[in-house]
C-alpha cells in the first residue's frame, strides 16, 4: 500500500468511525496553532521524561560511591554517550547548542544551516558529526554544492519558506490521528533536501538542514531566545549570529531499549512535518524506502505507535504514540532502529513504520510502551500489531530527518 492509499484508508476509516459513535465523542479536538519547538524532552511525568535516575536508588551507598559509567570505557556499554559532538547539551533544558553555518545559493540568497551527519568517516571524527555510511546511497535525494574561496558552501538549488505558522488540527477525540488538517511551519520548494553532496571536496554527502533562508544576520539574532519563527526553523530555541551558534530543542525516543535524544529537522510529507515541527522537504521523496539494511539503502527504520497508551498524558509511564501526541501536545516517544554505538546501520533518514495495537491486544491488556525494534516486529509477527486501521505493517513512504544527539543509557 503506497502513501496515498494509506492516507485514503485512514480517512475512510475515520469517516466510518464518525458515523457510528456518539456525537459527543465525535466532536473534533481543539486545533493546535503554534510556532516554535514546544515541549522539550524533560516533560512533567514519567511518560514524557526518560532521564535516568541515580543508580543509588535502593542501594546501601551514596551515589558518590559509584565509579564512572561503563560507557566511559567503551561507548557501546551502558551509560550516557554524546553522539553528535559538535556542541554542548544542556541537561536542565533538554537542548543542544551547535555551530551555525552560512552559505549561499548560486542565485545569491543566503543559506543558514547546521551540520549533523556525513558519510565521510574521517571528517565525522574530526568535526564531531555522526557517521552514516548509508548516506552514500542517498544520491537521488541530495542537492549538490561546491566550496567557494571563503570555504562557504554554494548550494546549487533548494529554497525554504519559513513564514507559515505551524498548525495541526487533530481528528476526532476517539481517534485524533490522522489530523483533519496540518500545515508545516516551514516549506521547502521541490528541489529542497537537507542533504548536500559537495562536489569539489571528495563528493561526500552531508546532512545540512536549513535553519533560515535569505535573511540578514541581524534579522535572526536572538541569543537569549524567543526567535521570530517566521524567519527560522521551528525547533530553534535561540540563535546567535555573532558567535555563530544555534540552540535546538531535543526530542525523546528509544533505540534497542536505550532512551535517546534527537533533533527533528525535516520530513518528506507535509502532515508529518507539521506534527514533527519540521521542514517539509519534497526532494526526500526521491529516496527509496522499504529496503532497510539492504544494499543501496539510504534509510533506517523508525517505529511509530498510532494508538499506544495515552490515558493520563505524561503521568502515564507507558505513554506512547500519535494519539497521545495529538491529545496532550508532547512528543510520541518513537523507537529507532540502529544508532551509532549500538549498530552499524545508522542513518538520520528514518523510514516511518507506523503500527497499531489490535482490539484483541488491547482487550487482553497487552498494550504498553515499546522501546525496541525486534520487540515490535515480534508483536507484528504474532498479530497483536498491524499497520494503521488493520493494514499490512511496513513502510508508509514517509522519511523523517532526525539526527541522533545523545544516548542517555
Amino acid at each position: 500500500m503506497n502513501r496515498k492509499q494509506w492516507l485514503w484508508s485512514a480517512f475512510n476509516a475515520l469517516e466510518a468511525v464518525a458515523t457510528t459513535v456518539a456525537v459527543a465523542i465525535a466532536l473534533p479536538l481543539v486545533a493546535i496553532a503554534e510556532s516554535g519547538p514546544g515541549p522539550g524532552p524533560l516533560g512533567p511525568g514519567l511518560g514524557c521524561n526518560f532521564f535516568p535516575p541515580s543508580a543509588a536508588i535502593g542501594a546501601a551507598v551514596d551515589s558518590s560511591y559509584f565509579g564512572p559509567p561503563p560507557s566511559s570505557v567503551n561507548p557501546s556499554l551502558v551509560g550516557p554517550v554524546q553522539l553528535l559532538n559538535t556542541g554542548e547539551v544542556n541537561f536542565q533544558k533538554g537542548t543542544i547548542t551547535i555551530p551555525l553555518y552560512k552559505g549561499q545559493l548560486r542565485t545569491g540568497e543566503t543559506v543558514w544551516y547546521i551540520l549533523t551527519d556525513t558519510d565521510d568517516a574521517q571528517n565525522a571524527k574530526a568535526l564531531g558529526l555522526n557517521l552514516s555510511s548509508k548516506l552514500a546511497y542517498s544520491a537521488s535525494g541530495v542537492r549538490t554544492g561546491n566550496f567557494n574561496s571563503a570555504g562557504q558552501i554554494i548550494f546549487n538549488e533548494g529554497k525554504v519558506d519559513f513564514t507559515p505558522e505551524r498548525q495541526v488540527q487533530p481528528g476526532f477525540s476517539n481517534r485524533p490521528f490522522p489530523p483533519i488538517a496540518a500545515q508545516p511551519g516551514s516549506m521547502g520548494d521541490a528541489a529542497y533536501s537537507p542533504l548536500v553532496r559537495i562536489r569539489n571536496s571528495g563528493g561526500h554527502v552531508y546532512n545540512a538542514p536549513m535553519i533560515a533562508f535569505n535573511v540578514d544576520a541581524s534579522q535572526i539574532h536572538f541569543p537569549s531566545g524567543n526567535p521570530d519563527y517566521k524567519l527560522v526553523h521551528d525547533e530553534v530555541v535561540a540563535i546567535d549570529t555573532t558567535r555563530m551558534t544555534v540552540t535546538l530543542n531535543l526530542v525523546n525516543g528509544f533505540s534497542f531499549g536505550r532512551p535517546v535524544w534527537y533533533i527533528s529537522m525535516d520530513a518528506n510529507d507535509p502532515t508529518v512535518a507539521a506534527i514533527e515541527g519540521a521542514t517539509f522537504a519534497p526532494a526526500l521523496r526521491r529516496i527509496q524506502v522499504g529496503n532497510d539494511d539492504s544494499f543501496s539503502s539510504a534509510v533506517e527504520r523508525i517505529f511509530i505507535a498510532v494508538n499506544g497508551p495515552s490515558e493520563n498524558a505524561c503521568e502515564n509511564p507507558q505513554r506512547q504514540g500519535l494519539f497521545a501526541a495529538l491529545t496532550d501536545g508532547f512528543r510520541p516517544n518513537n523507537t529507532f532502529g540502529g544508532i551509532p554505538t549500538l549498530a552499524t546501520d545508522y542513518s538520520p533518514l528514518w523510514d516511518a513504520n507506523l503500527y497499531e495495537w489490535t482490539a484483541e491486544a488491547i482487550s487482553k491488556g497487552y498494550r504498553s510502551q515499546l522501546r525496541e525494534e525486534f520487540q515490535i516486529l515480534g508483536l507484528v509477527e504474532t498479530g497483536f500489531l498491524t499497520g494503521p486501521n488493520g493494514a499490512k505493517f511496513g513502510s508508509t513512504g514517509n522519511i523523517i530527518n532526525c539526527p541522533v544527539v545523545f544516548r542517555l543509557l
